[in-house]
């Protein structure tokens, strides 16, 4: 496969991960071993690795609880015929957080899901997350690309620092700093104006949604704490409105 400069498996198969909030996910149904389809909300864990939301009493959770194969199809919901907008195919083990920092997953889909926010704490209803071991993009003629984990999730064992201030850097950026999130939408993304605020940040960049529309903004550098982002942040700004 040819690499092109509007053409970058990895970068897209990333951007996809970011930017998706529903998906639609195959699972193995218990006892027979038929698959099984599903449409379901998504949002990321900071790697980039699908976070779902899912209830014990649907039959996409009895069938993972029976068997954690799983593979989940994101794509771009652009207009006209889907089929030539890009997507992927993700495979992998979706696997329950509650070994995790389940603050951190609660947070991290609430802020892109915060209508979850009436029933996330119902009984029934439990985080997963979704281990990818490869997927498979398409993204027009000719663009057809496997990619194992290490080429789409992104780092984040130097970055616990900036995991931990995260929440804080959202809540600041959406309470103080609007104008810089519709300069970064408008200027730098080519978006229109609209009440965009701030979803999540990682190493690799920023997410972004407005009246159902998301958007993510890539760090021309990887940042890895608090004070790396704050500079990444003030200098993103500089440069949208730099420009006319």
């Amino acid at each position: 496969m040819q690499m092109t400069a509007d053409f970058t498996p990895a970068a897209l198969t990333k951007s996809l991960l970011r930017r998706s909030r529903q998906g639609a996910l195959a699972t193995l149904t218990s006892g027979s071993g038929d698959p099984y389809c599903s449409l379901v909300n998504v949002a990321s864990y900071p790697d980039g690795s699908p976070l779902l939301l899912i209830s014990r009493l649907a039959i996409h959770t009895r069938n993972i609880l029976a068997d954690s194969r799983v593979s989940l199809m994101l794509d771009e919901r652009a207009p006209g015929d889907p089929l030539e907008g890009a997507r992927i195919m993700l495979s992998g083990r979706a696997q329950s957080t509650v070994t995790e920092d389940r603050q951190l997953v609660r947070r991290r889909y609430l802020n892109v899901h915060p209508s979850a926010e009436g029933f996330v704490d119902f009984a029934d209803f439990s985080f997963f997350r979704i281990k990818p071991s490869g997927t498979h993009l398409v993204a027009g003629f000719g663009r057809i690309v496997d990619l194992s984990p290490a080429e789409f999730l992104t780092p984040i064992e130097d970055a616990q620092s900036l995991l931990d201030a995260e929440q804080g850097a959202v809540e600041h950026m959406n309470a103080d700093h609007r104008d810089a999130l519709n300069l970064y939408a408008t200027r730098l993304l080519g978006a229109p104006a609209a009440d965009w605020r701030c979803t999540g940040c990682d190493p690799d960049g920023i997410d972004m949604q407005a009246d159902g529309a998301v958007l993510r903004l890539d760090f021309p550098e990887r940042v890895a704490s608090p004070g790396e982002l704050r500079k990444m942040l003030v200098r993103l700004a500089a440069d949208a409105r730099a420009k006319t």
